[in-house]
């Protein structure tokens, strides 16, 4: 008696475990994919070992109880594929429901106005023929026919477009460290003068406001390629993010320079100035408060000479109310991010 009283106990024990152990096999068999089967485990966590506490069950996996009971009220252990994301398809989806008479209609106005946008195409369908045709769907014969002024020049944007790589844009970068170096900005300023053009790439410290310039002739990634090595000499190598705009000069060898630096780079959205404020500010503060006084040269190196001497002003003896009225490098030197030593064996800006 004693020994099938204890057979049943353990009967009893184990069973749980051998259905849940089917419902393992079952997800491996139906291929469930990893996050279906890491919710399977939520709720043999919750049936086996948490007795039913949803709360333990949330701790334990360290998910939201929303989130639980969401997949709580869709689990059906008789039907385990109810634990795969759901299709996130839209139920109703626009067709291309135009007709044969349309698209060679539209096809016939296409080729007399190739240089129409689908907008303007549209309306003069529907004042010749009374009729609406949706620019959309102009797109779409457009695109089925390529019907395009160059074909061939298309073709070369078109190709173009998928090789190129999706710039990272500085909205994406969320976490910014206090600390020099971490975040950098870059920027140009172009002048103009008797037909000559020159070229002053700025940078600023995004967390100490630490700011640098010099000028070029030529606005290609070749400077500012070497502009970024001297801001790595004059910030002690310490950089981990760039951030200018979508301009050329920071193409090819600023870009592999970076990448060989282990430097990521991040953009501005095109046309919004405003995602780089800290740099428009400095730009601003270099040119009502020092280039516009009379100190422009065309001379390059006697230009870079008097601008190493705003650079200095700039770092070492302006106050800046963002930085509670210290300059730059007291700030920097305040904070840590700077030896004491740093203003005495760097303040010579006109060797870099």
């Amino acid at each position: 008696m004693v020994y099938e009283a204890y057979r049943r106990t353990l009967k009893k024990l184990t069973l749980p475990f051998d259905k849940y152990e089917h419902w393992r096999k079952t997800a491996k068999a139906l291929k469930l994919s990893g996050q279906a089967r890491n919710r399977l485990d939520w709720f043999i966590f919750y049936q086996a070992k948490s007795n039913r506490n949803a709360s333990a069950t949330c701790r334990h996996f360290s998910i939201h109880r929303s989130e639980f009971y969401y997949w709580l009220g869709r689990f059906d252990e008789t039907s385990l594929g109810l634990l795969e994301d759901a299709s996130k398809a839209p139920h109703r989806t626009r067709k291309q429901e135009i007709t044969s008479t349309e698209e060679m209609r539209a096809i016939e106005l296409r080729k007399k106005h190739l240089h129409w946008g689908k907008e303007k195409l549209a309306r003069r369908y529907e004042t010749i023929y009374r009729e609406k045709l949706s620019a959309w769907q102009f797109q779409r014969v457009v695109l089925k026919h390529r019907l395009y002024p160059n074909p061939k020049k298309n073709a070369k944007i078109q190709a173009k477009r998928r090789r190129s790589v999706k710039k990272k844009r500085i909205t994406e970068l969320k976490k910014r460290l206090p600390q020099l170096g971490f975040l950098l900005h870059f920027d140009t300023i172009e002048l103009h003068w008797n037909g000559l053009r020159r070229y002053i790439i700025t940078m600023i410290d995004e967390f100490t406001k630490i700011a640098f310039a010099r000028m070029y002739t030529t606005k290609s990634s070749a400077s500012a390629a070497d502009f970024l090595n001297r801001c790595q000499y004059l910030l002690d190598r310490k950089i981990t993010y760039a951030h200018q705009d979508n301009g050329s000069e920071f193409e090819k060898l600023f870009k592999e320079l970076c990448a060989k630096l282990d430097i990521k780079m991040y953009h501005s959205r095109p046309r919004t100035p405003k995602d780089n404020p800290s740099m428009e500010r400095f730009n601003q503060t270099l040119k009502y408060e020092w280039l516009y006084d009379g100190h422009f040269t065309p001379d390059i190196k006697l230009f870079n000479q008097r601008l190493a001497d705003f650079i200095v002003e700039y770092n070492y003896e302006r106050p800046h109310q963002t930085l509670n009225y210290l300059t730059p490098i007291g700030f920097a030197v305040k904070y840590g991010q700077l030896s004491e030593m740093y203003p005495s064996s760097t303040k010579t800006c006109d060797k870099i």
